[in-house]
């Protein structure tokens, strides 16, 4: 059978399981006993075994559950609302400050726990119930609620970035750094946004908050009590960078950062770091399966030559490489507003990886952009998971409503990225000093 009709079936019922509900690796399992037997027999459950054995033996991995662990303990220790009652103290008094106060603080908590979700489900809880009642505009509102959590996924510690860097032939460490720059830009286009829609519309805003003057001993008393949180910060970026630590000695010192910030504010208990390792364990666990089994999907298409017939096959068609990296771009742009976003990546990055090599892209430069189109996919309308996530936080809100807050938010991360293809070295800038 030619290697394209393999790679269409292979493709097709995973598509087919996606869409039925079956959870991520019980489709991608599926996928690899039916090819193994198709292909080699059961002999060829050799194979599979050992390559699900070298997957999760990996030591790369373990920096997957340190980060999760890391983000649970902050999130259930009650240690990020200092944050939120500083942020609240910093800003003072100016015309929509809770628009800008949403951007900082989901940009610190993106780079403090790395999940997306965790961000937007907090924010609709606790920012978006008091916007309303202010009189700020809801679509404004669960827009930056929802560009904030997109950032999770772009800065360091990131999840999927680890992912990435797992399943490809690249520095984890280099390609976490690369997210710090991109993540601050697209932070700054927020800002552009609410200043644009409060120059348009000054309506969209209270004529004023009700929040007195702050004093300078209040600001300074607010940024004390953030310092603590440079310690978990300084720990995964700051070690990595200085070439002192691996990712994984870097996520274990940040572990280690955040019990000592949850004992400071004297919140840590035994109980909820018991809580927070068995929540951890559970979310590893399901991550580090779906990596398996996607790393036996890639080994099923070398054998049946569909990777190599992909590269020679894109290669015969000789287009330009801005031509083949827009292409590459738009398949999960478009792929991910009906495909959940871990789904596409674990069946798409077996097959961009050997183009990425036969063109020549950057591949810091690739994957972090290849990462911002996913992190756009967490937000597009229909079917974006934390538009559900804000609906679960926010009832009242319809979904018509929510789908119309994040588009303007997506044409600011596709501006985002056309600045990162114009200026590559705002994403590879950082980690070239690595």
């Amino acid at each position: 059978m030619e290697w394209y009709v393999t790679l269409g079936l292979a493709i097709t019922l995973l598509m087919i399981l996606f869409a039925m509900g079956v959870p991520i690796f019980v489709a991608f399992l599926a996928i690899n006993v039916i090819g193994t037997l198709w292909l080699m027999g059961t002999a060829g459950f050799g194979l599979f075994s050992n390559s699900v054995y070298d997957t999760v033996t990996s030591e790369t991995l373990t920096t997957i559950a340190l980060f999760v662990l890391m983000g649970e303990l902050l999130f259930r220790s009650g240690s990020i609302d200092v944050i939120f009652d500083s942020l609240d103290t910093l800003m003072g008094r100016i015309k929509g400050r809770l628009y800008f106060f949403v951007v900082a603080l989901s940009t610190l908590f993106g780079a403090l726990s790395g999940s997306g979700l965790a961000v937007t489900a907090m924010l609709s809880r606790s920012a978006l119930p008091t916007m309303q009642e202010r009189g700020y505009e809801d679509r404004l509102s669960i827009g930056l609620i929802l560009g904030g959590a997109g950032l999770a996924a772009i800065i360091p510690p990131s999840l999927m970035v680890i992912i990435i860097g797992s399943m490809v032939d690249v520095s984890i460490a280099r390609l976490l750094i690369a997210g710090v720059i991109p993540g601050i830009v697209l932070a700054l286009l927020f800002v552009a946004y609410v200043v644009f829609c409060l120059i348009k519309d000054p309506s969209c805003a209270p004529a004023a908050d009700d929040v007195g003057d702050r004093t300078w001993k209040e600001r300074v008393k607010a940024l004390a009590n953030m310092a603590p949180f440079s310690i978990i910060i300084f720990a995964v970026l700051g070690l990595m960078m200085l070439g002192v630590a691996t990712p994984s000695e870097s996520a274990a010192t940040g572990v280690l950062g955040a019990i000592l910030v949850a004992c400071y504010y004297r919140r840590f208990s035994l109980k909820m770091a018991g809580e927070s390792l068995l929540s951890s364990l559970s979310i590893s666990a399901m991550i580090i399966t779906i990596l398996a089994c996607s790393k036996l999907f890639s080994q099923l298409l070398s054998f049946t030559g569909a990777t190599a017939g992909l590269v020679a096959t894109a290669s015969s068609l000789n287009l330009d490489p801005a031509l083949m990296f827009l292409v590459l771009m738009v398949i999960p742009l478009l792929a991910c507003m009906f495909i959940d976003q871990i789904a596409f990546m674990m069946v798409v990055i077996p097959i961009y990886a050997p183009l990425v090599k036969a063109y020549e892209f950057d591949p810091i430069w690739f994957w972090t952009l290849f990462l911002i189109n996913l992190a756009i996919g967490s937000l597009t309308p229909p079917f974006g998971y934390n538009l559900f996530a804000i609906k679960g936080g926010a009832p009242s809100v319809s979904m018509p409503t929510i789908f119309a807050a994040a588009w303007p938010i997506v044409l600011c991360f596709l501006l985002g990225m056309l600045l990162f293809y114009l200026l590559p070295g705002l994403v590879t800038f950082l980690p070239s000093l690595v």
